[in-house]
């Protein structure tokens, strides 16, 4: 469980503090992240909800100093490669966006939204035993889909950086003032009654 931080974050409604607690820093520890920790985090996302059951997110993982890992993070943007790379793993998360059915491609129309919902469970899960997770839209996706056997009819969506919060100092001064919780929108101005504002 994570200790509780200073925040400017405060929620409208009496939300359990693991949602306002979390958040997505880019300064990383160097300390290691076992395989069997990983797979505890990936086990909380395995087990996301999925429309008719079709569970069809994806993941393609490795841990800092595997070839694999340096194989994930060159397919970073630049930006997000200048910190990512220092995380304890890096997971590449994709969802299968059509199935065959008699012969048939066929979509499977909550793909995107299921994969929100498995990324959502890890980043929950590694939270809740003391890890930050930061998922990144930054990537190269041909690459990644080369690199990494993306199989036909998946669709990637994003690289996650997970390890233990860093101190800011250690990243370049234009990403410290980043390292601060994002605050939300009011929720009347994204939730409306019978309607959408």
């Amino acid at each position: 469980m994570t200790a509780p931080f200073a925040s400017p974050r405060s929620p409208d409604h009496a939300v359990h503090a693991q949602f306002v607690e979390r958040h997505s820093p880019r300064a990383f520890t160097d300390e290691a992240l076992t395989e069997a920790e990983l797979m505890i985090l990936l086990e909380a996302a395995r087990w996301a909800p999925s429309g008719s059951n079709t569970q069809p997110a994806r993941f393609a993982y490795a841990r800092r100093g595997e070839p694999e890992f340096a194989r994930i993070a060159a397919l970073l943007a630049p930006s997000n490669r200048l910190w990512a790379e220092k995380a304890a793993a890096l997971v590449v998360i994709a969802s299968q966006a059509e199935v065959v059915k008699d012969g048939v491609p066929t979509p499977q129309v909550s793909h995107a939204f299921d994969a929100g919902a498995a990324w959502m469970s890890l980043a929950l899960q590694a939270h809740l035993r003391g890890w930050i997770a930061h998922a990144m839209g930054g990537f190269d996706k041909p690459a990644a889909a080369e690199a990494l056997g993306l199989p036909p009819g998946h669709q990637l969506h994003v690289v996650v950086a997970i390890g233990r919060k860093g101190p800011a100092e250690t990243l370049p001064d234009h990403l410290r003032p980043r390292e601060t919780p994002s605050l939300r929108r009011p929720l009347a101005e994204v939730a409306g009654h019978g309607r959408f504002v």
